[in-house]
């Protein structure tokens, strides 16, 4: 029920898609049927580019033959699809669980418009349930990590098969999980000055719609304009 959920708010997504856009495709098993819908459709015809926000996600474009560009090469994104940890009715997000939070940021800040899709499960009435993922320079561990727990963060370091996790950028990932989240603009500007960070999950200001499907049934959220 779960997958069907998901894919039916990634199918709701991706109908905004035109001929002609550059999409940023998100990462995670929320954006992967957003992929394949878009894999789909550019099998029937439909004109894009896309950009990839993980290696996992370039490669499962090139495998549905999608063309992709390099991000590094590209200005502005028309239109990107995401998925996330959790949104609230502020269109406030956490991301990060798929580890690319860092580049989902910067597609996101290029994108004429950003969409989050989510199953129901992904809807809370104020984000700060989840940890919250914190990309880190390797040299700057055990720094962040102090920093952390003097803003009331408990850290745990990613791993993946017994190791380190590492970003495809080659940092390490720091879940954090904080008593309270009451005031996440202020903890953001935190986070975005603490030297060793190099990204965090905390969307406040790049999503600006959201699909979020529940039992088949798809409602949209769209971003108040009083919020930025």
């Amino acid at each position: 029920m779960q997958d069907d959920d998901k894919r039916a708010a990634a199918l709701a997504a991706v109908a905004e898609v035109r001929d002609d856009m550059l999409v940023g495709l998100g990462t995670g098993s929320t954006a992967y049927w957003a992929i394949a819908a878009l894999g789909e459709r550019v099998a029937a015809g439909l004109r894009i580019s896309v950009v990839a926000t993980s290696e996992a996600s370039a490669a499962q474009a090139r495998d549905l033959a999608i063309p992709l560009l390099d991000m590094a090469e590209v200005g502005a994104v028309d239109l990107t699809i995401d998925g996330a940890d959790e949104i609230d009715g502020r269109c406030f997000a956490i991301k990060g669980a798929g580890g690319a939070m860092t580049r989902e940021k910067i597609v996101a800040a290029a994108s004429r418009r950003m969409v989050v899709i989510a199953d129901g499960s992904k809807r809370v009435e104020r984000i700060g349930g989840v940890p919250l993922p914190v990309e880190v320079l390797p040299f700057a561990q055990a720094f962040v990590t102090a920093q952390l727990k003097a803003l009331r963060g408990h850290s745990v370091l990613r791993e993946k098969d017994g190791a380190p996790y590492l970003t495809d950028s080659g940092n390490l990932v720091l879940d954090v999980q904080f008593a309270a989240m009451r005031y996440p603009v202020s903890l953001a500007r935190k986070l975005d000055a603490l030297p060793g960070v190099i990204g965090h999950g905390l969307f406040l200001r790049e999503v600006d719609a959201a699909y979020i499907a529940d039992g088949g049934i798809v409602t949209t959220l769209e971003r108040s304009r009083s919020l930025g």
